[in-house]
């Protein structure tokens, strides 16, 4: 694809620094309705036709094949930093009102800097079929695992913040082979879950204006040029938003979403939840459930959120520059959006945790990443914002440790063709890395009528 310009790659200074090998040549407040508006669309290549089915997809043109291969150097660093942590006193408060626990994070903490191996990871990443290619002048790093399955359905699955693809390897295996994981082949999905811009192991803009109508558009040109004319997309938290705005741009081939965290919070509602107003007398007692979630996440959980939206580079020197100010950071939202009663513990293993805490440390990208809820501010609206989407099918699945449960009563004044709606009973805001079976088949239901 031809870039647009300017051309945005990881500095050569960062490839050497993360050790990079490949076979050849090596939410928070984001808008969405402003950014789906219509722009000039990206020229994807004529896509390559379909191949066949495959566990290991031979690269298509202009994809090269990747691989991780972190320097032992940055791993000793690491443990190093971490085991030199100066620790601040105790909170106050004998809840997590105030953050982060010290009890909490400590332990997870000293297991990082004594018994974890990102080695671990790294081998099951490199398992995966994993490659880079250039969208509009950056490169994107994804991995395309294709079912063994014939007919199976193209899915593009876009992972969010503090997320990355280490959230989605639980349900690789029950989406691209169902048979065996209790469920039909006819279900199957070929999978292709791109790493977004400033994110892992993409490329780290170096200019303002990747937004996520940017992004929408460059993931639609992947999609075409991994052969896949027509496909289906899936995400939470920032892969939502991204299926939403695709949803707005009405891509030609794009048949339908899927979504986690929808945005479906009427414009009246979300004036008075920032301003802090009890909930109108008007709502059913269901409205009135998300409202008070989300009364609560505008009035105590915004802090992190706010700082990005307007100040990403002052957090960046923290996350760049401290292993454990960024654990805190993260494991606090962890804490927070888990179905775990504020003990993400309960629900994923601190080598889970500390997988995904490691891949932004290791590259680099906690300052960049950020940036994506500055771009989303300056594009207007908000993460749960009602997202007009008339004709496209729209699935939606409703966590109930979400950050809202979105009520059906706002999906269907938002949505107009909605396919499948469905409350489950367990799984919160990382729904593919706490509940991976239960959203596989949630998926495999929704997405069926379009087969």
């Amino acid at each position: 694809m031809a870039a647009s310009g300017n051309t945005d790659r990881p500095s050569t200074g960062r490839r050497r620094f993360l050790g990079l090998a490949a076979a050849g040549v090596v939410a928070g407040q984001v808008g969405v309705s402003a950014q789906a508006q219509a722009q000039t669309p990206l020229q994807a290549p004529t896509p390559a036709p379909a191949q066949a089915s495959a566990p290991a997809p031979r690269p298509a043109p202009g994809v090269r094949p990747f691989r991780i291969k972190v320097a032992q150097s940055e791993l000793d660093e690491l443990r190093r930093r971490v085991r030199a942590t100066r620790w601040p006193d105790r909170e106050t408060v004998d809840d997590r009102s105030q953050g982060a626990q010290l009890a909490k994070l400590r332990p997870l903490v000293e297991h990082w800097g004594t018994r974890y191996d990102w080695r671990t990871v790294e081998r099951r990443l490199n398992g995966l079929p994993q490659f880079v290619t250039e969208l509009d002048g950056l490169d994107v790093q994804f991995a395309h695992i294709r079912s063994p399955h014939p007919g199976a359905m193209p899915m593009l699955m876009t992972h969010g913040w503090p997320g990355s693809i280490v959230e989605l390897l639980k349900v690789i295996g029950p989406l691209t082979d169902p048979t065996a994981h209790g469920g039909r082949a006819e279900d199957a999905f070929h999978l292709v879950l791109p790493t977004l811009p400033g994110y892992g192991f993409s490329g780290n803009p170096g200019r303002a204006g990747w937004n996520f109508a940017r992004i929408a558009r460059a993931f639609h040109a992947l999609m075409l040029r991994l052969g896949y004319p027509e496909y289906v997309s899936q995400g939470g938290d920032h892969g939502a938003i991204l299926s939403e705005v695709l949803a707005v741009q009405q891509p030609k081939g794009l048949l339908g979403i899927h979504v986690n965290m929808p945005g479906t919070v009427p414009e009246d509602l979300l004036r008075r939840l920032r301003n802090f107003d009890p909930a109108p007398a008007n709502l059913s007692a269901e409205e009135v459930r998300a409202y008070d979630r989300l009364l609560h996440f505008y009035r105590d959980g915004f802090g992190y959120a706010a700082m990005m939206n307007r100040s990403p580079q002052t957090i960046g020197y923290s996350l760049a520059d401290s292993p454990v100010g960024m654990a805190a950071y993260y494991y606090d939202k962890f804490a927070e959006w888990t179905d775990s009663d504020g003990e993400p513990e309960k629900v994923l293993t601190y080598d889970e945790m500390l997988d995904a805490i490691s891949l932004y440390w290791l590259t680099g990208t906690g300052a960049s990443s950020s940036r994506l809820y500055w771009e989303g501010t300056r594009a207007g609206g908000g993460p749960f914002n009602a997202v007009p989407i008339p004709k496209l099918p729209v699935a939606v699945t409703v966590f109930p440790a979400e950050i809202y449960p979105a009520p059906r009563s706002w999906g269907e004044r938002t949505f107009g063709n909605i396919i499948h709606w469905n409350e489950v009973d367990r799984g919160g805001h990382f729904a593919a890395w706490e509940q991976p079976q239960l959203l596989a088949e949630e998926l495999r239901t929704a997405f069926r009528a379009l087969r």
